[in-house]
């Protein structure tokens, strides 16, 4: 009988527990398997007791299926090789972490996290000869060698309806209504929802803007009758001069934040128009996983049980062509998947007129 564990790792978002459901289902009633639950990513290694739960059959009601979040809970901050102790200075955990997975005594270890969790993650198998099975989860869409990822869909149709709720207020008041969703270095999200949610603007960190442009749209749209407008902008979209916009946190971390305070002053200074802006954030991480990323969390989850059964570790789960493969780590976080500038969704979004501020409509 084997013993594997999981955990969640990174920030988190729709359908990480529908992956916890598919594994405990699919290592139990296919293999007779024993299932361990890691509490909050590498920390519960960390801790002693180590801090970890049994799941069972009963565990895995259909409720978890449709629950936003995590249940194991997750953490985006502490690296174990780098962890940061209270007198300021950080030290190198990662010998009690792989200690961790040995008094668990587990044969295999799957985690659900993004490139920076799956690098951490890899790190600590290599060097502890840890059993290390990966599956991709990030809203932002952005690892390689699969075409989604846990969560994106979630977060994009909850972009879509904010699109869907903010059309009626901006055409009752004749404004601008821009819209900042998240997105960390890609556009995936604002490009996906902006077409999805009739967007008449769509800023996004692979394309560089210019403000002009911007202001001739709105003023082409008003010319032909309509009194409002609507934009979509990545977090990650600089200034015109390519200046990222970013706020200091409470806990003194950089992260991106005010850049559609200053689209929305430019966009007024230079159309005239009433313009607001909506910051959605977190909202897109939580509440319930849509379908798609139900059948793909389940299809993952299933699996990575799989490939523990044949003895395939460092491997990560991937979705290709409409089917579930499995891929290196190592080649999946060494590359990146920005949006392709001239991919079959930016030529859609110019045929359908949206402009992107690096051309006049």
């Amino acid at each position: 009988m084997k013993k594997i564990g999981i955990l969640t790792s990174g920030g988190d978002c729709a359908g990480l527990n529908a992956v916890i459901r598919a594994v405990t289902l699919s290592a139990i009633q296919k293999y007779g398997w024993t299932v361990c639950g890691i509490h909050q990513g590498t920390h519960g290694l960390m801790r002693r007791p180590v801090d970890a739960v049994k799941l069972d059959l009963s565990f895995c009601t259909g409720n978890l299926l449709r629950q936003g979040g995590t249940v194991l809970g997750t953490t985006n901050k502490g690296d174990p090789f780098a962890y940061p102790l209270a007198d300021g200075t950080v030290k190198d955990l990662s010998e009690e972490v792989i200690e961790g997975y040995r008094l668990l005594k587990l044969d295999a270890l799957i985690g659900i996290g993004g490139d920076g969790s799956q690098d951490i993650l890899r790190r600590l198998a290599q060097q502890g000869g840890m059993n290390l099975v990966a599956i991709p989860k990030t809203i932002d869409d952005d690892l390689s060698h699969t075409e989604h990822s846990i969560g994106f869909m979630t977060a994009t149709n909850v972009a879509t309806e904010a699109l869907d709720r903010l059309q009626p207020t901006a055409a009752s008041h004749d404004r601008v209504m821009i819209l900042e969703v998240m997105g960390r270095d890609a556009g995936h999200i604002a490009l996906a929802s902006g077409i999805a949610g009739g967007a008449d603007i769509i800023l996004i960190p692979e394309i560089p803007y210019q403000m002009e442009k911007i202001a001739h749209k709105i003023k082409t749209l008003r010319q032909s009758g309509r009194n409002f407008a609507l934009m979509v902008v990545s977090e990650a979209v600089g200034t015109e001069s390519g200046e990222k916009s970013k706020i200091i946190d409470l806990e003194g971390r950089s992260r991106y934040g005010g850049i559609s305070h200053y689209l929305a002053n430019r966009v007024t200074e230079l159309t005239g128009a009433e313009t607001r802006f909506t910051v959605l954030g977190h909202v897109q991480r939580g509440g319930q996983p849509i379908f798609q990323d139900r059948v793909l969390a389940s299809a993952f989850g299933t699996h990575a049980v799989d490939l523990i059964a044949q003895g395939k570790f460092d491997r990560m789960v991937a979705w290709q062509n409409r089917q579930v493969v499995d891929v290196p780590i190592q080649q999946a976080i060494a590359g990146y998947q920005a949006v392709d500038v001239n991919g079959s969704l930016v030529k859609t979004a110019r045929a359908l007129g949206i402009c992107f501020g690096d051309e006049n409509f």
